[in-house]
This record gives structure tokens, sequence and C-alpha cells, in this order.
């Protein structure tokens, strides 16, 4: 799903995101399957209620997907910007210029969120309908290479059409948690029909199970997904700008500041840590390893520093020790 731009493709990054991808389609098979199983199995027929929680489900994903540069910029309390708005907008233009003439793709529309938490993000179904967007916090915090190296990062998930690729990822998860739903309310509410059809519970119940189980799995491959999109973006953005000590050097010090803003200011911006390009979390980023890297949109921060650190030794860095923390 590469655009035909100059950012650089990952084979090994694109092999495992089609792996992951393709079993994902095996759950999905093995879920749709289940859910005939069990209306064979207890003489009914879930159909109508697959059927109808495919349909809600799509809509959802295509609203997402047609509208993820609105719904972002509405959630982080952001503005589109013209370069003549305040030296911010003059900046952050001007780089934004300089990347699309090296990756020769159309310029994203341009935004900046009114917050002190330095963040950065870029959606869009496409690099005809983007937007790159980064907050007053880190244009303060930031030197013009290392902002770069951080837009490079964003932009390239525009160019590798990330968007779609996680729209398509999460589409069985919705499925799952709207027949969980579903089941749940169905059983909740319907028991007054129950003396009229006595498959009716063990046929909510069965596919409230089934369909929880199935989320499970679909979470954790969409995180896994996340986490690879990350690190392809973060080389794909250190290849196009050349200077992967840039990025690394911005990589630290965002994690580390976002370490230092206020916990309820965190919480409010944890909606968008799928499109941060460090999540908001007390973490500082390294995700800790176990369970708490299992459930992350990204790799820790020891990880991408060792990602990036190879990047720079193969384009001839003298030692890459300005990658270390």
């Amino acid at each position: 799903m590469a655009a035909r731009t100059r950012y650089a493709p990952d084979r090994g990054l694109t092999v495992r995101m089609t792996a992951t991808m393709f079993l994902l389609g095996l759950v999905f098979v093995a879920f749709i399957a289940a859910i005939i199983g069990i209306g064979t199995a207890y003489g009914a027929s879930s159909t109508a209620i697959v059927f109808f929680a495919v349909i809600l489900g799509g809509g959802f994903a295509i609203g997402s997907l047609f509208y993820s540069d609105k719904i972002a910029l509405a959630t982080a309390g952001a503005h589109e910007v013209s370069p003549t708005d305040d030296k911010d907008a003059a900046r952050l233009h001007a780089i934004v210029d300089r990347l699309c003439a090296l990756a020769d793709m159309p310029k994203p529309r341009v935004a900046i969120a009114e917050t002190d938490m330095p963040n950065a993000f870029a959606t869009g179904r496409n690099a005809d309908h983007a937007v790159v967007c980064a907050t007053r916090g880190i244009l303060r915090r930031l030197e013009n290479d290392e902002l770069e190296g951080v837009l490079a990062h964003e932009m390239s998930h525009v160019a590798h059409k990330d968007v779609q690729v996680m729209t398509i990822a999460s589409f069985l998860a919705i499925i799952a948690a709207l027949l969980v739903r579903i089941a749940f309310y169905g059983e909740l509410f319907g028991g007054g029909r129950r003396s009229n059809d006595q498959n009716a519970l063990p046929i909510m119940l069965v596919l409230m199970a089934v369909s929880a189980v199935v989320y499970a799995i679909s979470f954790l491959l969409i995180r896994l997904l996340s986490r690879y999109r990350e690190l392809s973006a973060d080389r794909s953005g250190a290849l196009l700008t050349g200077r992967p000590s840039s990025l690394a050097a911005a990589l630290v010090k965002v994690t580390g500041d976002i370490g230092r803003i206020p916990t309820k200011d965190l919480r409010t911006a944890q909606p968008m840590n799928a499109f941060f390009f460090a999540p908001a979390m007390h973490l500082h980023g390294t995700g800790g390893g176990g369970l708490s890297n299992l459930f992350s949109t990204h790799p820790s921060l020891e990880r991408r520093l060792e990602e990036l650190d190879k990047i720079q030794k193969q384009l001839g860095g003298a030692s890459g020790a300005g990658l270390e923390r």
C-alpha cells in the first residue's frame, strides 16, 4: 500500500505487517465460521445479527476513514493555519514544504494544536486529503532539524496510507465489539421472549463469548501492527531527511517532556495515542516490556532508538553515539 513518493519502503516491516494482516484475515474467517456454527448447533440463524453488525461496523469504518482528518483535529483541539498567521505557522509550513519537495508528494493541510504537550500527528485517507499537525509544545521545544525529523515520520504515515491499513485491520475488532454489545443487550432486555424461544439464551451467551475472544485477539494483533507502523515511519522519515540522529534526539526530548505533563492532561490526550508521534503516557515511552508493551500503540523508546542507531550506521554515521539517551 505504499504511495508513489520518495519515502523508502521497508521490506522487512512490510512482510511483518502483511503477516499480521493475514492473521487478522484468518481470525475473521474463523469468526464467521463460528457464527454460522452457532446458528446451526442451536437450530437458529444468527445471520441477521452478523449482517447487522457488519453493516454498522462498515459504516463506522468508512466514516472514520473519510473523516479521520476532521475527527483528529477536533479531538486534538487543533486548527488549520496559514504561513502568515504567526512565526510558528510560518516555521511549520516551511518545514512541510521542504519535506514535500524531498518526498515528491502533495502538500497536506497544516494545523497547530494549542497545547503545551509536545507531540505531532498526520492523518488522512490519502495524500490529497491529509493534514499534518504539531502542538505549540513541540514547536517550542524542538530545533528545526528535530522538528523536520518528527514531521517526516508523520508524513510517512500518509505516504504509506497507514490510515487505510489500520481502518481495514480494525474492521474485525469493530464487528466483534458490536456483536458483544448486541448479545449483551439482547440478553439483558430480551428476557421476556425466552419462553417463546428456548435457543435465545444459549445463542446470545455463546455469541458474546466468541465475539469477546475474537475482539481480544484482533485487538492484540492491531496493536502489534501499530507498533510496526511506527518503526516503519521512523525508518522512512530518517532515510528521507538523512538525519536519523535528529529524529532520535526529538524522540528523547518529546518522550522525556511528556513524562512531566500533568496526568489530567495526558488522560485527555490519550484517545489520540494511535495518531501521535509519541504516546501520551507517564511511562516515558519505554513501554516497560511485558504487558505494557503488548498493549502499547508504539514501540518502546529503547527499541526506536536502537533501530535509528542501525540506520545511522547504514548511512555511514561515525558511531551512532548521538542516538543514545
